[in-house]
């Protein structure tokens, strides 16, 4: 079989006494002009279906189609090398085209995760601090309940309790050392669609000690007409004979108890970084440790006990005393819910902890309708509800009394959830 192409063999005699090589005279073979050889295709193979039946691509039977080997695609024959588009894929400016990003889909995807990490802290913050509520005062304990009205009604109670308090602190706080606890301060809040009213209740407001069941023994306590202060209906049976008497003596129903002692209210100022007030008039009281000069000034915790404590540097005494709790409490409630505090983790968490580690509610109030007792407090302030000492005609062994006619005035327009033209003496 002969392989050379046609009119060649391998016999150089053949090829008419023509040498090349080496000792011959002629051309070199370099500058031999070579015919143009083709190649005979080779048949496509079958699949034989190895590697996932990848097919191999058919083969190329060019010999030559001018493409000067190792040149770049991207550059002509013979010219410079074509530069991509600005912000193609080759010039590492852009994506490629079945690799684009999904905008929509990212944000989407963001958004969906902003929203599940809210849900989950706010979720865990509210079981915290509702694990943190002391639920200590039974309501159901309470007899011979006037009937509920509408709105919602809290008594909101500060005690001169020192409970977890040092000998430093009692000291720096001029709270003294007694022993057990007494009410310092008060307060009726009424919630309802008329707006919130704040209603203080004297200490040494005078009245009747109703019949009523003995919190811890049970046992049953007949009405004997003794008259006392306020204050000593605390001190007698706590919180449950306090709301008994509240409720006897006003014909108001209380839905919820709310009591702070002195070591966490000081807490809660200093975790707000303090409570701006406006101070009318100078004062001094060594009683308190009060010695404020008149103007705007920011109260820390140990000054701001010291403000709502004071009474014997004032001509109305008790009265005067109610009058600055209010005021001072609507602040406090209007500068703590504020977005630098609500929004702050850092200042949020001290201030709630501070809070409600001395603070004492019934066994049926939520954390929701403790917030709605907050908002309502800065409401008052806000000018959207309404702040007065309970009406006063005078007084009787040292005791304030009420004005009968007046509460029950007051009393009607509360539970009939109206606007309250009721005032003060």
């Amino acid at each position: 079989m002969n392989d050379w192409p046609d009119g060649w063999n391998g016999d150089r005699a053949d090829r008419g006494g023509e040498r090349y090589g080496r000792g011959a005279g002629g051309q070199p073979e370099g500058v031999r002009a070579m015919p143009h050889v083709q190649r005979r295709a080779v048949p496509q193979q079958p699949s034989q279906g190895y590697d996932g039946g990848y097919d191999p691509p058919p083969y190329n039977s060019d010999y030559n189609t001018g493409q000067v080997y190792g040149t770049p695609a991207d550059r002509g024959q013979g010219g410079p090398p074509r530069v991509p588009p600005q912000g193609s894929y080759n010039n590492g400016g852009g994506y490629p085209p079945d690799h684009a990003p999904d905008w929509r889909r990212r944000i989407k995807i963001t958004a969906i995760s902003l929203v599940a990490v809210f849900l989950v802290v706010s979720i865990g913050t509210y079981f915290w601090a509702d694990s943190k509520l002391k639920r200590e005062v039974d309501l159901s304990k309470v007899i011979e309940r006037p009937e509920a009205g509408d709105g919602t009604n809290y008594l909101i109670v500060g005690s001169d309790s020192r409970e977890g308090m040092s000998d430093e602190e009692k000291k720096d706080l001029h709270t003294g050392s007694a022993e057990g606890k007494r009410t310092d301060s008060m307060m009726i809040l009424h919630d309802g669609s008329n707006g919130p009213t704040l209603i203080s209740l004297p200490r040494d407001s005078n009245v009747v000690i109703p019949s009523f069941r003995g919190s811890e023994s049970g046992k049953m306590f007949p009405n004997q007409g003794r008259e006392t202060k306020l204050n000593a209906a605390y001190a007698e049976d706590g919180p449950e004979l306090l709301v008994r008497t509240v409720e006897f003596n006003t014909g108001l129903r209380i839905d919820h108890y709310v009591e702070i002692g002195f070591a966490g209210f000081a807490n809660i100022v200093d975790a707000i970084g303090g409570v701006e007030l406006d101070i009318p008039k100078a004062f001094k009281d060594e009683k308190s440790g009060a010695d404020f000069k008149a103007g705007k000034q920011t109260l820390d915790g140990e000054q701001s006990l010291a403000f709502v404590r004071t009474r014997y540097a004032f001509a109305g005494s008790d009265l005067d005393r109610t009058k600055n709790q209010q005021k001072f409490l609507a602040a406090l409630a209007s500068q703590t819910a504020t977005p630098g505090t609500v929004l702050n983790p850092f200042k949020l968490y001290p201030t709630m902890g501070a809070g409600l580690d001395t603070l004492i509610v019934d066994k049926d109030m939520s954390l929701w309708s403790l917030s709605q007792m907050f908002f309502a407090m800065k409401g008052v302030t806000g000018g959207d509800g309404k702040s007065m000492n309970i009406p006063i005609t005078g007084s009787t062994g040292g005791n304030l009394v009420w004005d009968k006619a007046k509460v029950k005035q007051l009393v009607e327009q509360l539970n009939n959830d109206e606007k309250v033209t009721v005032t003060s003496n």
